[in-house]
């Protein structure tokens, strides 16, 4: 058989695409199927996070208006909601100021009209410091497994009464795992996104992550487990196995 050059050139090329498709660049991201969450605006389509320099960069796209959901209010903050895009990561919770293993570090984006956990930031602008939860903000967060919220659900790890685990300098004082370190979220059309100074960022390049949407509720007696993970809207994975990979 003769070969010729528009032979070579077409085994070339798909030589090509066969690398691409299966290089380890292409598998940093997370790309989801459309429609596999009830609300559009939180059914996750692609999620990722870069490193850069001293920046951690936390991105989702999903199918719907990213933001434009947020809990309707009931007064009260006990039995109230939460609406969150998040990003589970394997970062240990020692880098952001908790104690080490303390369980599943995550960036959390959320609203929540009933209560503000940013005592130190005024979101709306209103000079007020204390009645802005409805506006998406950010958080670091630590999630842990607990039956109490219902089978194989995550909360927010509590804080026993009387212990002292060190926490980051920004902890709004709340008795759980959390962080109000006010990193401005930018949520546009499809988008959210958030840029977070992290000391050394790139040595985090290949740490393993996921992104979810997920609703969380305030325990009806104000008590332990005090934050539960009650509704996973969506999950890029598909099963929480934390594919994606810091790039």
């Amino acid at each position: 058989m003769k070969i010729t050059i528009n032979m070579i050139y077409k085994i070339s090329s798909a030589l090509l695409l066969a690398v691409l498709a299966y290089s380890p660049l292409q598998a940093h991201d997370i790309k989801a199927k459309v429609g596999n969450a009830k609300m559009a605006n939180f059914d996750v389509v692609h999620a990722k996070i870069t490193a850069s320099d001293n920046w951690l960069t936390f991105h989702m796209h999903v199918s719907g208006k990213a933001g434009k959901t947020t809990p309707t209010p009931t007064g009260k903050l006990e039995g109230s909601k939460v609406f969150s895009y998040v990003w589970p990561t394997k970062i240990d919770s020692s880098a952001v100021g908790f104690d080490k293993k303390q369980g599943i570090l995550a960036m959390a984006i959320t609203s929540h009209p009933d209560f503000d956990d940013t005592p130190l930031f005024d979101e709306n602008g209103d000079g007020n410091l204390g009645n802005d939860g409805t506006v998406w903000h950010s958080h670091w967060v630590v999630l842990v497994p607990d039956d109490a919220c219902g089978k194989g659900a995550l909360k927010v790890k509590d804080i026993p009464a009387g212990s002292k685990p060190k926490l980051p300098v920004t902890w709004p004082g709340l008795p759980l795992l959390i962080d109000s370190p006010g990193y401005s979220p930018i949520i546009n059309n499809q988008t959210v996104e958030v840029r977070v100074p992290f000391k050394n960022a790139k040595a985090l390049k290949g740490i393993a992550f996921d992104g979810v949407t997920a609703g969380l509720r305030v325990n009806e007696s104000a008590h332990a487990p005090l934050l539960c993970v009650v509704n996973v809207f969506d999950v890029a994975s598909g099963d929480l196995s934390l594919p994606g990979k810091v790039n």
